[in-house]
């Protein structure tokens, strides 16, 4: 099964950092982004530029509105992801624990519905997953 780990941190913090910094940072993310590859669990990954950049659309009425930024009510924003394979939540929660993000935020880690199968939500839901 995928999962999504979502790796949320106060982009303030990063910014604060020295150069020096900054590069051991860069080089613990390598190092566990080349542990995931290497073990065959990596899907995917992406660092995303700052929360400043971003853009939210909500269509309300029928009527599109194009806001600046996303909704924030903390510090952390989503700041990038790694998209793994695991057998299941046990070992996807073990690789999101070695990650350097869950040492200076945290990280949201979310089972992915396969493209397959699409499913319709319902309260059946951890059933569903269960049953994967």
């Amino acid at each position: 099964m995928q999962y999504l780990l979502m790796l949320y941190s106060d982009e303030s913090a990063w910014a604060a950092m020295s150069p020096e910094q900054q590069q051991q940072g860069y080089a613990a993310y390598r190092a566990y982004r080349d542990a995931l590859e290497s073990s065959g669990v990596l899907v995917g990954s992406n660092r995303l530029r700052p929360a400043t950049t971003a853009t939210t659309i909500r269509t309300t009425n029928n009527k599109l509105q194009v806001l600046d930024g996303p909704f924030i009510d903390s510090k952390e924003s989503l700041g990038g992801y790694f998209l793994i394979e695991a057998p299941d939540l046990d070992a996807a929660l073990s690789w999101a624990a070695k990650c350097p993000g869950a040492h200076h935020g945290s990280i949201e880690v979310r089972a992915i519905w396969p493209t397959e199968t699409p499913q319709v939500y319902s309260g059946a839901h951890e059933a569903t997953v269960a049953t994967r």
